[in-house]
């Protein structure tokens, strides 16, 4: 089937924060944006990782990654106006799009996305 992750539920599987073992769970069939990948390697990136590291653990995950092309910005770009109430990023539509894209379910660690009037699956993961 598969799943879309976005950035906070592969944060919360890297430090074990509540809900990582929802997110290990789905691993096998996870894909994520690389617009959301750039969001995971600048948080780890920022706190002092260094970049061996952060290939080495990111890799383990064995993650599809979707390259962020024009129909995904389109499509990302277009979400702005659904969401703009609940103050999503950039990096949070981009998530979205994707899961729109591929009638894929999302994960993620944000409630407020529980909130969103969108036509996929949303899963939070606490």
């Amino acid at each position: 089937m598969g799943v879309v992750l976005d950035a906070s539920a592969v944060l919360a599987l890297l430090h074990d924060e509540p809900g990582a073992h929802v997110v290990e769970s789905v691993l096998p069939d996870a894909m994520i944006s690389s617009v959301n990948l750039a969001e995971v390697i600048g948080k780890l990136s920022a706190v002092g990782m260094p970049e061996e590291t952060i290939r080495a653990a990111i890799g383990a995950f064995a993650l599809e990654v979707v390259s962020f092309d024009e129909e995904l910005g389109y499509r990302t770009g277009l979400l702005y106006r659904a969401t703009q109430s609940y103050g999503l990023s950039l990096g949070d539509r981009a998530c979205l799009a994707l899961g729109l894209q591929r009638n894929l379910p999302v994960i993620t660690a944000d409630r407020t996305w529980s909130s969103l009037k969108l036509t996929i699956d949303i899963k939070v993961i606490r």
